[in-house]
């Protein structure tokens, strides 16, 4: 630490913190403005089913998501299952493939002119619905279902870490207390791993809370659906605040309970890793267990993936057009620039904390990260307001002048989005900066210092090359998380103004989708790059090699992007918020 560091490097930190919690202020302010009596009216009619719906749909995608994903990171981690190295990674693939596209195919598949139900109704000889019951996929259920499809890899990867960390000597403690190896999975691995599990069902429901395509497209009326419908149909900005207020509500209670779940997470994994623990053998369950993880990967990644490549395939010379070009590049610079400013604001950030004596200026790090929790309908509300004010001030100022004022250069541009970028995912690239950061010695500081070099020439000459693996792995993360940012997109981009995300939507929500395919397997593609380089450094020692002891603190089940760290398990947040 730097003792005597310019109190303006602490003034800096919590101006740039203040900035990014500005859209938070602004919606608990337009929170509290008069509506008139819009949000009575959706109390008094509408407004129980909104916060009903989303309630009932959170538990059916945590409850679904864990029949998935627990027994599969269990057999994944502890068992001789067939394939087992090819499922550790392949499972995580899903999350790469948006949830309102998944929701589309399976649309195209199963509803009453798709092909499942006409061959039903040719088995059957049945001429019309009455005929015969099938289950409809637009429905709450199915919109359970295709998040369930999507996010499943959350809990998968937190549990699959978990049941491999376990300490050797505790199970076998358990087995020579004649406990079976059922007996030790639910008494001891099981609650040994429930904190990890936690983390990832807190990641699901958070997701699923903020959800607003999948949702949108099957017609289930949500609290996100409610903010949007609210705002851009009633044109009531307050009544949409006081809705994004109660999604914050609910959010933030996730994640205390989160923490709360795993408040004694580190006492478990202190445990040492004595010794190589044994695969345990399925005997005559071992190709059951095969096809449950086949079948699984299919549904969620490979056959939404292969009608993809057949729709981009068949209308390939309708997608492959000048718009597609300006579509893609939209994204990309956008993406791009909104990476490089929130890793620069990470560093900044991150740097003063470090090398400051002062415990207050590690905060602006930590309030910077809460706008990580706000989904992007809430968001785009809460950005619209200041910006908003911030064009209007600047517009006065200039008819004070004299002078023709600019328009709305701040909220009628992309100036917007990479605001709304940096609030929401600039905890990405703090977690995941601080990750390594923390990974260099203070030594290293006090050298510098006795050599005479100040802060900044310490920062470059140091730090700055030691930092490159984790300023890429920021920069690449945030990228793709806004290549795949929906909501605040729709909400916030200017007057013709499209990318990737929004063009996709557009065709599914009319029901065109073939033509968008091209466009869809780009972004699914751009998210497996992250996929990949999380699954090689979170990959810890396969059970049948052996395991070397490691603190919790080096441990990836000890963070989580509802905590200290965003990075660690959240390389693309799905999809869509």
């Amino acid at each position: 630490m730097v003792v005597g560091l310019p109190k303006r490097w602490s003034l800096v930190g919590f101006v740039i913190a203040f900035l990014l919690l500005t859209p938070l202020l602004a919606l608990l302010t337009l929170a509290t403005l008069p509506d008139g009596e819009v949000f009575a009216h959706l109390t008094n009619t509408v407004l129980p089913s909104y916060i009903a719906n989303t309630a009932k749909l959170m538990l059916a995608v945590v409850l679904l998501s864990l029949l998935f994903a627990v027994p599969a990171a269990w057999l994944v981690a502890r068992c001789d299952l067939p394939g087992r190295r090819f499922f550790q990674w392949a499972l995580l693939l899903p999350l790469a493939m948006p949830g309102y596209v998944v929701a589309y195919i399976y649309t195209d598949l199963l509803d009453y002119p798709g092909p499942v139900q006409r061959f039903v109704r040719s088995l059957l000889g049945a001429t019309s619905p009455a005929d015969y019951w099938f289950p409809d996929i637009r429905s709450l259920g199915g919109a359970a279902l295709m998040l369930a499809l999507v996010l499943f890899p959350y809990i998968f990867l937190l549990g699959r870490t978990a049941f491999m960390e376990q300490s050797l000597s505790l199970l076998q403690a358990s087995r020579i207390m004649g406990a079976s190896e059922r007996q030790s999975f639910w008494r001891l691995s099981l609650p040994m791993a429930r904190p990890a599990i936690a983390a990832g069902v807190a990641l699901v429901a958070m997701e699923t809370a903020a959800d607003f395509a999948t949702v949108s497209y099957f017609a289930v009326p949500t609290l996100t659906t409610a903010v949007y419908d609210t705002w851009l149909g009633y044109g009531s900005l307050a009544s949409a605040s006081k809705l994004s207020v109660i999604i914050l509500l609910a959010v933030f209670l996730l994640i205390y309970l989160e923490r709360f779940a795993r408040r004694k997470q580190e006492l478990f994994q202190r445990q040492a890793l004595t010794g190589q623990i044994p695969l345990l053998s399925l005997g005559r369950w071992r190709w059951p267990a095969f096809g449950f993880c086949l079948l699984l990967l299919l549904a969620s990644f490979i056959l939404p993936l292969g009608i993809l490549l057949d729709y981009a395939i068949r209308y390939f010379g309708a997608s492959w057009n000048s718009e597609f070009f300006q579509f893609s590049w939209n994204s990309f610079y956008l993406s791009a620039l909104s990476a490089a400013l929130c890793v620069l604001l990470a560093l900044a950030l991150l740097y003063v904390g470090r090398i400051s004596p002062r415990r207050i200026d590690s905060w602006p790090a930590r309030l910077a990260s809460s706008g990580y929790a706000l989904p992007g309908t809430v968001l785009a509300i809460g950005v619209l307001g200041p910006l908003t004010w911030l064009d209007f001030a600047i517009n006065d100022l200039a008819d004070w002048l004299g002078r023709e004022g600019p328009g709305l250069i701040f909220s009628g541009s992309v100036a917007a989005l990479l605001f709304a970028f940096c609030v929401r995912f600039a905890a990405i690239a703090i977690g995941g900066i601080e990750n390594s950061w923390r990974r260099l010695s203070p030594s290293l500081d006090m050298a510098a210092l006795t050599m005479g070099k100040g802060p900044l020439s310490m920062f470059f000459l140091v730090h700055l090359p030691l930092l490159r693996t984790g300023i890429l792995a920021a920069l690449l993360l945030v990228f793709i998380e806004a290549m795949k940012e929906l909501p605040a997109a729709l909400l916030l981009r200017p007057i013709g103004f499209e990318n990737l995300a929004t063009h996709v939507f557009q065709y599914v929500s009319d029901e065109r989708l073939e033509q968008g395919a091209l466009a869809a397997i780009v972004i699914v593609l751009v998210g497996l790059v992250p996929l990949i380089l999380l699954n090689r450094s979170l990959e810890l020692k396969a059970p049948d090699s052996p395991v070397s002891d490691s603190p919790v603190s080096d441990s990836p089940v000890s963070d989580s992007p509802v905590s200290d760290s965003p990075v660690s398990v959240n390389p693309m947040s799905p999809k869509e918020r």
